[in-house]
């Protein structure tokens, strides 16, 4: 069945960051020992990366246009792939300004106005918060190894690093806004080094790259994240966690309207 632009933009894809950016929740979940170097158990393992079963972090975004630059300092809580909650924590004024995602559903509040949003599907690719990243991109909720065949175009060294390179295409049935993805990965410790998106026409759309590896919590994590748009040359959104902690205790209903607006 060939769905409609709407559709296509309406349904939820993955990534990020799912990314969500914010399910940059992480998890140690590997592939198993007989098939860990598999090209689907390589991408499982890097999606998982990109997931987790709870979280909290505080990350710093920076998005540079050619125009103007902010910074926002956020919090962020995770529960799976279905609940994610951003708070903005700096600068003042924009303190309180949040995005909730339950479910199939994503909602901004903003507190000057005190206003609920809830954003519609034909929004969903639109952007985040003035960034490089997208509404769609905080709600992905499938997976790569489900939506996309995955083949490897290359295996060596790629500036003096041991590296895995993937082809992505996805499926027929597959509901995915991306016409094909390429999946650079570490070798040593399957941490993904780039992403890079090209829309249905082939283009090369978005490359997101990953960087700052460190251990955060009891695992090692990319920290930092610069998503830059192919159309805008100098443009780019950076995410740099400075905490993230993970297999805490929250529960679903900490991810309500209520507490978007009110805080915890």
């Amino acid at each position: 069945m060939k769905l409609t632009e709407s559709q296509r933009r309406g349904r939820r894809v993955l990534h990020i960051l799912g990314l969500s950016l914010l399910a940059l929740t992480m998890t140690s979940a590997g592939p198993t020992a007989g098939d860990r170097h598999s090209p689907r158990a390589i991408i499982d393992r890097v999606d998982q990366v990109l997931r987790g079963a709870s979280s909290r972090g505080v990350a710093t975004m920076r998005v540079v246009t050619r125009h103007w630059e902010r910074s926002l300092t956020m919090e962020v809580w995770s529960l799976g792939a279905d609940y994610s909650l951003v708070r903005v924590l700096a600068p003042a004024k924009e303190a309180g300004t949040g995005t909730l995602k339950a479910s199939r559903d994503i909602w901004n509040y903003l507190p000057k106005v005190d206003r609920t949003i809830k954003i519609p599907a034909s929004m969903m690719m639109g952007s985040w918060m003035g960034s490089h990243f997208t509404n769609d991109d905080l709600v992905k909720e499938s997976r790569l190894v489900e939506d996309y065949e995955i083949e490897t175009s290359f295996e060596g060294a790629r500036e003096n690093v041991r590296v895995w390179e993937f082809v992505l295409t996805p499926k027929p049935e597959a509901a995915v806004v991306w016409g094909k993805i390429e999946y650079r990965v570490r070798q040593r410790d399957f941490m993904p080094l780039q992403a890079r998106y090209f829309d249905e026409e082939g283009e090369l759309a978005r490359t997101l790259t990953f960087s700052d590896f460190r251990r955060m919590g009891d695992r090692l994590v990319p920290a930092r994240m610069d998503m830059q748009p192919h159309d805008k040359p100098g443009e780019r959104t950076s995410v740099s966690y400075a905490e993230l902690q993970f297999d805490l205790n929250i529960d679903k209903s900490f991810f309500s309207l209520r507490t978007l607006r009110r805080g915890r």
